[in-house]
C-alpha cells in the first residue's frame, strides 16, 4: 500500500471525501446544474466509445493551463491520442472548445482523488504517460501512475513562494507522496527549480525550460466578433479589461467614470468567471453606465459605455482591436493573469500591484518598461487619460511588450526534448 500503509490510504480519502461533502452545498448552490451534470465524470465514469489505445493524458487544471497544454500540443504528433482533464467548468469549456471539437484529444474531468474514480478512469482510459501542466499534484493519482509503470511529467512547472515555503517544512512527505512519481519536472525558472528541490524533488529529474506561455500562437482572429465591438465603439478607443476578478470590476468601472466614460472610451468589461456576469452588469448599470452584453447585441444595437463580454473563449481575440489592456486580478491581490495574450499584439498593457502568480514574467515586464503599473482606479484612470491623449506613447509600450514575447521563445523545443523519451504512445 507504499509508505503511508493501509490506514494512511483510507484516512486520506475518508478526509476527501469528507471535504467534498462539506464543499457540496455551495458548489450546488453556486451552480448546481452544472456540479450534477458533470459529477459521473468527476466520479471516473464516461459515456462514449472507448479512447484509441496507446492515449497520453494532459492534465490542464483551469484556463490558463489548457491554454499551456494547446501550446504543447501544437508540438506533438497529430496521430498520437490524448485525453485532457480539467477541473474547472471554465477550463473544461476551453478545452472542449480547442480539442475535442476540433477533433484532436477527448476532454473529460480530472477525477476525484478517491480510489474507486481513480481506478475507473486509469481502466476507461488506460493512459500511457500522464503529463501535468504546471503542476496540480494529487495523491492517488500519482500513486496509480506509479503502480501502473505510467511515466509522469511537470510541464511548464513552477513553484510559489507560498506553497514552496508550505513544501519545505516537510520535504520527506512531499518526495514520497507527490515528486517519486514524477519522472520529469520541466520548470519555468532557476527559482522554481531551486523551490521544487528544496521541497524534496529529486535534482537530476528538475530541468529549466522557460515558460511554454512565450511560445503561445496568436489566438485566433475572430472578424465577426472584431467588427462588431469596432461597430460598438462607433470611433472612440476601445479599453479592454480581461479575466477582472471578485471585487475588481468595481475598480474598474470607478476609474473609466473618473476618465469620463463613454464620451472618451468604450470599456469592454470580461470577468474571469461565468458566475460573475450578472452583478459585472449590475455594477455597470448602478454606475449610471449604458451597458451591452455580447450575448444579446444584435446587428442593430446602438453604441453603448461598456460592452459587458459575458461569452466564453472570445477574450484572446479582442486583444487585437483594443487601444489599451488592463489585466484583471492585479487590482485585488489574487496574483495576476498571463499578459502574453495582448502583447502578441503588441497592444499596450497596464497592471496593477498583484502579478505574484506570474512573477517571473512581470520581473521580465518591469525591466524592459513594457507595461504600466498602477495602484488603484485614481491612477489607473490617469494612465488612460495620458494614453488617450499621447498613443504613440502606448504604442511604444505596447511595442516593447512586443519584442519582449518574440525574444523569450524556445521553451517548447526545450521541452518536447525531455518529454518525448517519456511517450511510449508516440507512433
Amino acid at each position: 500500500m507504499g509508505f503511508l500503509g493501509w490506514t494512511g490510504w483510507l484516512l486520506y480519502q475518508l478526509s476527501m471525501a469528507f471535504g467534498l461533502l462539506l464543499a457540496a452545498p455551495f458548489l450546488l448552490a453556486r451552480r448546481g446544474s452544472h456540479y450534477l451534470t458533470t459529477l459521473r465524470g468527476r466520479l471516473g465514469f464516461r459515456d462514449g466509445p472507448r479512447p484509441a489505445p496507446g492515449v497520453v493524458w494532459i492534465h490542464a487544471v483551469s484556463v490558463g493551463e489548457v491554454a499551456v497544454a494547446a501550446t504543447l500540443i501544437r508540438g506533438l504528433p497529430d496521430e498520437l491520442p490524448l485525453v485532457v482533464t480539467t477541473v474547472t467548468p471554465t477550463g473544461q469549456a476551453r478545452a472542449r472548445a480547442l480539442f475535442e471539437d476540433a477533433g484532436r484529444a477527448t476532454v473529460a474531468y480530472l477525477p476525484f482523488d478517491l480510489g474507486f474514480a481513480v481506478r475507473s478512469f486509469y481502466r476507461r482510459f488506460d493512459p500511457t504517460a500522464l503529463i501535468l501542466i504546471e503542476g496540480d499534484y494529487w495523491p492517488l493519482v500519482l500513486r496509480a501512475a506509479r503502480r501502473r509503470g505510467v511515466p509522469v511529467a511537470v510541464v511548464n512547472g513552477r513553484v510559489g513562494e507560498r506553497s514552496g515555503a508550505h513544501m519545505r517544512r516537510a520535504p520527506w512527505l512531499g518526495r514520497r507522496l507527490f515528486f517519486a512519481a514524477v519522472d520529469r519536472f520541466c520548470v519555468q525558472t532557476e527559482e522554481d527549480r531551486r523551490r521544487l528541490e528544496a521541497a524534496g524533488a529529486r535534482p537530476e529529474r528538475v530541468h529549466v525550460t522557460g515558460n511554454l506561455k512565450f511560445d503561445s500562437p496568436e489566438p485566433v482572429a475572430k472578424p465577426e466578433l472584431e467588427a462588431t465591438v469596432s461597430r460598438l465603439a462607433a470611433g472612440r478607443p476601445i479599453l479592454l479589461a480581461g479575466s477582472t476578478m471578485l471585487g475588481e470590476e468595481e475598480k474598474v468601472l470607478d476609474a473609466f467614470v473618473r476618465l469620463g466614460a463613454g464620451e472618451r472610451a468604450v470599456l469592454v468589461l470580461a470577468p474571469r468567471h461565468p458566475e460573475r456576469f450578472d452583478g459585472a452588469a449590475r455594477l455597470a448599470r448602478e454606475a449610471g453606465l449604458d451597458c451591452l452584453r455580447r450575448s444579446r447585441v444584435e446587428s442593430g444595437s446602438e453604441a453603448g459605455d461598456v460592452l459587458l463580454l459575458d461569452t466564453l473563449g472570445e477574450l484572446a481575440a479582442l486583444y487585437r482591436v483594443a487601444d489599451v489592456a488592463f489585466i484583471g486580478g492585479t487590482l485585488v491581490p489574487t496574483g495576476g493573469h498571463n499578459p502574453l495574450e495582448p502583447a502578441h499584439f503588441a497592444t499596450p498593457i497596464v497592471v496593477g500591484p498583484s502579478m505574484h502568480n506570474f512573477q517571473e514574467m512581470a520581473d521580465l515586464f518591469d525591466r524592459a518598461d513594457a507595461w504600466a503599473r498602477v495602484a488603484d482606479p485614481p491612477q489607473l484612470a490617469e494612465l488612460w487619460r495620458a494614453w488617450l491623449d499621447d498613443p504613440a506613447e502606448a504604442r511604444e509600450v505596447g511595442e516593447r511588450g512586443g519584442g519582449l514575447l518574440a525574444t523569450n521563445r524556445g521553451a517548447l523545443e526545450r521541452t518536447l526534448e525531455l518529454i518525448e523519451p517519456l511517450l511510449p504512445g508516440l507512433p
